[in-house]
């Protein structure tokens, strides 16, 4: 094997029945490729004997080619480190542009992807530090131990699950996801009907293949999780707003709404946005009209683990005596968001369905972070490591609700302190139409009028300060206020981050 540890070896295209020499070849091959920007400015390029060992040819035209290359100040050379693509280039030369004559009606894709909604790389979403959301105490993570349980998979070649792989994931990590769930969250599931995926998110992609057809009306949340709508959108389907109140989701309304909806997308534990519970009163009317409807319910068990004020509320599915709604959680939020590690729990009849399109879509998931995290639950780490955390949240909540009462009074009405990892703030109607009494004295008056919660939390993110504006959770007419995300903020920072909160406010 040869090794290419001193830089990736770019394609280079050798003919040896061709007129230019071999090191000409080489040279243009280079040159092209940094023209084109395939090889960036600073990057490292292979030793001259690890590529004429790759192209098979002699090291002596491939030094030639560098010595060129290196006179010309495509490369530059550094003692003792290896040779690399000058980093003054992206200042002296432009990259040749990829150009079609192609009208752009000719580049047709297809319609349903113009049915998702554009990407937009929202500022807030990508910053980590004060009140960002979905941001577990990264500090507080067991980083020793989990690197032991990756270094002993790593090195141990498992033959069976090697040549085993299957659609649903690792049998070991579906058993020990299997018994947690119905020990910690009431669920009504075998190891069988467990699916891994890479986060909720790949989750509610596969059920709504499995379930939806384009045309189909689905109840979602007002507010709700923005990728669900965007997710039903893309795939052709209606999304239909429900309204959700203190006890959650108004079945009555949606039965109004769209009787006939195929599902319900919910969060009935903890709900996102506004983190209220649903009731046991909604959650029965829920589950009797999706029997009547022949109607799916999809649960995702937002924040589930992190109660504060009671104990964990039992999921919607354990109550289900009709096999109608399929249960979706993640271990990104109660480990890390990088793991991509989530499941599905399915209707025992539907399994074969959802392995068939989970197989269409990439055969089966990784392995490696199963078979360490099954280990983390088998050995007690997973269930101390949430106790853990729970008391740290606790801690940190309540040390955001004192900040915020002590430094907005009663200006700003807080939703959804009692669990997960995230609490919603909202802004006074009076103070958003910039009329009334409603905001608290020294508001200025151009605060008043120009309230809106995307353009301060834009500006909030240059500040480092990473504000998720409620609005973007709503279809119809938005509420103004944020998702304050607590978990990673040490107690003793809070009160200086809500000082900061309260001066991107403009209060």
């Amino acid at each position: 094997m040869i090794d290419v540890s001193s830089g990736i070896v770019p394609v280079i295209p050798i003919d040896r029945e061709a007129a230019a020499p071999l090191h000409r070849q080489v040279y243009a091959g280079f040159r092209e490729a940094i023209l084109r920007g395939d090889l960036a400015a600073g990057q490292q390029v292979p030793s001259s004997r690890a590529l004429a060992a790759e192209l098979e040819i002699s090291r002596f035209p491939v030094l030639d080619a560098y010595s060129q290359l290196l006179a010309e100040g495509f490369f530059e050379s550094r003692v003792g480190a290896g040779t690399f693509v000058a980093a003054s280039l992206p200042h002296q030369a432009a990259h040749s542009k990829r150009t079609t004559e192609e009208s752009p009606s000719a580049r047709r894709t297809s319609r349903r992807s113009m049915l998702f909604p554009p990407y937009d790389p929202n500022p807030w979403r990508h910053g980590w530090g004060a009140f960002g959301v979905h941001q577990p105490a990264l500090d507080q993570f067991p980083f020793d131990l989990w690197s032991k349980l990756l270094a002993r998979h790593s090195r141990t070649l498992h033959i069976h699950p090697s040549n085993n792989l299957h659609p649903l994931g690792l049998m070991p990590f579906r058993e020990a996801i299997a018994s947690y769930l119905r020990t910690a969250r009431a669920v009504r599931c075998d190891p069988q009907q467990i699916m891994v995926v890479s986060g909720s998110q790949q989750a509610l992609d596969i059920v709504t293949r499995v379930l939806l057809d384009p045309g189909d009306a689905a109840w979602i949340e007002e507010p709700c999780y923005p990728l669900v709508r965007s997710l039903l959108t893309g795939s052709g389907c209606h999304p239909i707003s429900i309204p959700v109140d203190e006890d959650g989701l108004d079945v009555a309304a949606g039965v109004r709404l769209a009787p006939a909806a195929r599902a319900a997308f919910v969060t009935p534990s903890h709900h996102y946005a506004l983190g209220v519970t649903m009731s046991a009163s909604r959650r029965f009317q829920l589950l009797e009209w999706s029997r009547q409807a022949s109607a799916w319910i999809v649960e995702d068990d937002y924040d589930s683990e992190y109660r504060f004020d009671s104990m964990p509320i039992p999921s919607l599915q354990g109550l289900d005596p009709c096999d109608r709604v399929i249960y979706i959680g993640t271990f990104s939020k109660v480990l890390r968001p990088s793991l991509r590690l989530g499941y599905i729990v399915i209707p025992p009849d539907l399994v074969d369905r959802f392995a068939a399109v989970r197989f269409a879509m990439d055969i089966f998931p990784s392995y490696l972070f199963q078979e360490a995290l099954t280990d983390f639950m088998h050995e007690g780490h997973f269930a101390r490591h949430i106790r853990r955390m729970r008391s740290l949240y606790k801690a940190r909540r309540a040390a955001l609700v004192e900040s915020l009462h002590a430094e907005f009074g009663d200006f700003l009405t807080i939703h959804g302190s009692e669990a997960g990892m995230h609490l919603t703030v909202t802004i006074p109607e009076s103070f958003r139409a910039g009329i009334g009494n409603g905001a608290r004295s020294g508001v200025s008056d151009s605060a008043r009028g120009g309230f809106n919660d995307v353009d301060i939390a834009s500006r909030a993110a240059r500040e480092k300060l990473w504000l998720w504006p409620l609005s973007q959770c709503y279809t119809g007419k938005p509420r103004q206020g944020f998702l304050l995300g607590f978990s990673n903020t040490p107690e003793d920072q809070m009160p200086q981050a809500v000082r900061r909160l309260r001066h991107a406010l403009q209060l």
